[in-house]
């Protein structure tokens, strides 16, 4: 990092402690891009990045005395290393503007199409494409072969990486047909893909290498090796983007630059796409916001561009950026933290997973404290160690998901993570992982706390009896062995046999509270009832009487239903359809061989291996006996007015229906036996969509299947469907 000379305005007066407060903001984002650009190994994460370089620009802009020339905010990312030999380009690179909002957005275009209209006559025409989260690279070509590539550096010059380009396949040494200008520089991303990203991380971490934070930083430090053999290794790929210095090219647009570019053999994006308004504009927004981690690569954003050179060229540039083109940046979706401890949880089928504690952060709209980390082999293959800052990512609703460590911030406190060989609910060994399964499990299935614990709020969940009121905490308070000294589910078997008198004593651990504030103490609670006192005996609370409800409403639930609550391994709703569909009666699944169980569609061998071994233990099969004694539904009942007119055909539902659930949906479909599949291929039969499709029906109509709106499907379960 350079020193800086900020000279003040002749005449001004600026207090010492302003001063110091903008050198280190300055210095700070100095540092921060020289660690991103330079060394490939970023401190800080895009969205933290990005608020503090926000935070230098709202500061100059309320202090503009201290702005210089030298200010970040006033240069193109990056400079060239010294490692590579300097590259001038022939004409400058730019950075572009960066917007956060949709507010934002419209503020841009607004001004862009008033300064557009005011120079032309007319408004302009926008290119949308994706915005690759990748490093900027300059090809120049002279008369049809590739002379030189350089990457950004400050946008005038760059770093002479020709070599390592040339180890790139997608990007022809000659180009392809005939009439090559003279003279053209290229411009595009060099990406390593979301999937190779993955598969480049764990041979790193396998090779005692340390981990790479990001798809970007890895591209630009597979392009910026010394040794051209060692970039030959990685899988960099390239989409071009635009051109810029040109002799011997007459084209109006950048999208028939595309088209040109595309048929001498380049890369180029299939996402670009013209847009004819703002609404369309927005569409695309939306469209790949949603698409953004099923894309080949990773995105940020947005770019939107005016289409025509002659206008762009009207609307020039300011000292960093062009007039004529913007970047839309998502919510972000990454942020960094600091992973505090790496602990293990006990699933309902015994399955032991590693999950990280990290210090709260807030991504994607909610506070973060923990995400799973899968198994033992996720850990090591992403490089992670207890007391790391790691890349958290969070996409709308998904799980959290540790992306990897920034190896950059490491002090050597850092320790690793070492798998348990006891269960830390019961205590019993843990089983290691078998071949062709990577888990780790507690055996103990009928007598670990954790794991009826989680079968219980399992069994209660929508897909399964639907019994709202039995949420974790109350499953948990009903299995808690440690108040009182017996609970009152020793077994999910006992759960339709609760009564009122079994709940009035339990009780749940909370952290104990004095006038509000927190003790760090705990204290046993009652959890059903209100506490008592000496005017006012306990009472069950609402939610207890609605428990008591739900149970009862729960016993008439279909046998599919059923099947899901009793967390046979592999017995997901599909399966479970499939079987109660097929044999219609817990009594007949019981008495069917494995090969019965196997050959029917959508069960297979290893869920039918599944099911005979879970009905040969007795306490398996007291838990069914013991819910049918007590009215549970243990049979379909079949309406043989309903035709089997699907048979033979697989449907997939998706997006939202107005007079169907997606279960009613499934059931429609499976009563008349057809299959409900919940993924499209070559063998789905229709693809059946509402409102909101997305990915699939993309999908479907890629592959040719037949799409049938809500009226189709009606039509087609009534039979009356015409295919003319």
């Amino acid at each position: 990092m350079h020193g800086v000379d900020r000279d003040l305005v002749e005449g001004e007066s600026v207090p010492a402690d302003l001063k110091a407060q903008y050198d280190d903001l300055v210095d700070r984002v100095r540092a921060a891009r020289q660690a991103y650009y330079m060394d490939d190994a970023p401190v800080l994460s895009d969205a933290d990045y990005d608020a503090l370089y926000r935070q230098l620009e709202v500061f100059e802009a309320q202090h503009p005395e201290l702005t210089s020339n030298d200010s970040p905010t006033q240069e193109v990312g990056g400079e060239a290393s010294a490692a590579f030999a300097p590259v001038k380009h022939l004409a400058r690179m730019y950075s572009l503007e960066d917007v956060f909002s949709l507010d934002e957005l419209d503020t841009w275009l607004d001004r862009a199409e008033t300064n557009a209209r005011t120079l032309t006559g007319s408004a302009p025409q926008w290119l949308a494409e994706l915005k690759i989260d990748g490093l900027a690279v300059n090809l120049l070509y002279r008369d049809g072969k590739l002379v030189r590539a350089a990457t950004r550096g400050d946008g005038t010059t760059g770093e002479d990486v020709t070599h390592n380009v040339l180890t790139i396949a997608s990007i022809p040494t000659q180009l392809a047909g005939s009439n090559h200008p003279e003279e053209i520089e290229i411009r595009g991303e060099v990406f390593i893909s979301s999937a190779d990203f993955k598969a480049l991380n764990e041979q790193m971490v396998a090779a005692g290498k340390a981990p790479f934070a990001n798809p970007r930083n890895a591209a630009a430090g597979s392009l910026r090796q010394k040794d051209a053999a060692l970039t030959a290794e990685r899988p960099l790929s390239m989409f071009v983007h635009g051109i810029g210095s040109r002799t011997g090219l007459a084209i109006a647009n950048q999208f028939e630059t595309y088209a040109q570019l595309e048929a001498w053999g380049l890369p180029v994006s299939p996402y670009s796409q013209l847009v004819a308004g703002r609404e369309d504009l927005l569409d695309f927004i939306a469209t790949y916001g949603e698409k953004r981690h099923s894309l080949v690569h990773e995105i940020d954003g947005i770019v939107i561009k005016v289409n025509d050179f002659e206008t762009q060229e009207r609307l020039g540039y300011t000292s960093r950026v062009p007039r004529w083109a913007v970047a839309y940046k998502y919510p972000p979706e990454e942020v960094n933290t600091r992973l505090l401890d790496i602990q293990v949880g006990v699933g309902r089928t015994g399955r032991v997973t590693p999950y990280g504690v990290m210090e709260p952060v807030k991504v994607a709209g909610s506070t973060v404290e923990m995400a799973t980390l899968h198994n033992q082999d996720v850990v090591k293959a992403k490089g992670i160690l207890i007391g790391d800052t790691v890349v958290l990512r969070k996409a709308g609703d998904v799980i959290p998901e540790i992306v990897g460590p920034v190896v950059a911030l490491r002090d050597g406190s850092e320790r690793e993570f070492v798998m348990p060989t006891e269960c830390p609910s019961c205590g019993q060994p843990l089983a290691p992982a078998k071949d062709g399964d990577v888990d780790i499990r507690c055996l103990n299935a009928r007598s670990c706390p954790a794991q009826l614990t989680e079968r219980v709020n399992y069994l209660a969940g929508r897909g399964a009896f639907d019994i709202e009121a039995l949420g974790y905490e109350a499953a948990k308070a009903l299995t808690n062995p440690a108040a009182p000294d017996t609970p009152p589910l020793v077994s999910e078997a006992f759960l339709f046999d609760l009564t009122a008198e079994d709940l009035a004593e339990v009780k749940i651990e909370r952290e104990k509270k004095v006038k509000g504030e927190p003790t760090g103490k705990t204290e046993l609670v009652p959890y059903f009832y209100t506490r008592g006192t000496k005017t006012k005996p306990s009472a069950p609370t609402r939610n207890t009487e609605k428990l008591f409800e739900q149970l009862d409403k729960a016993k008439s639930q279909p046998l599919w239903r059923v099947l899901v609550a009793l967390s046979i391994r592999h017995v997901g709703p599909t399966a479970a359809r499939a079987l109660a569909t097929e044999f219609g009666s817990m009594d007949a699944i019981r008495a069917a061989s494995e090969e019965r169980l196997a050959g029917v569609d959508g069960v297979g061998s290893t869920i039918a291996k599944s099911l005979t071994e879970w009905f040969e233990e007795d306490w398996h099969r007291e838990i069914i006996d013991r819910w049918a004694a007590a009215g549970v539904t243990m049979e379909d009942e079949r309406d043989t007015s309903i035709e089997r007119n699907l048979e033979g055909l697989t449907i997939v539902v998706t997006g939202t229906l107005e007079n169907y659930t997606r279960d009613s949906a499934k059931e429609a479909i499976i009563v008349r036996g057809g299959k409900a599949s919940g993924s499209v291929s070559k063998k789905t039969s229709y693809l059946v969509a509402g409102a909101a499709a997305g990915s699939k029906l993309d999908k479907a109509e890629q592959l040719g299947v037949p799409v049938l709106d809500e009226a189709g499907f009606t039509a087609l379960l009534a039979g009356t469907l015409t295919t003319d």
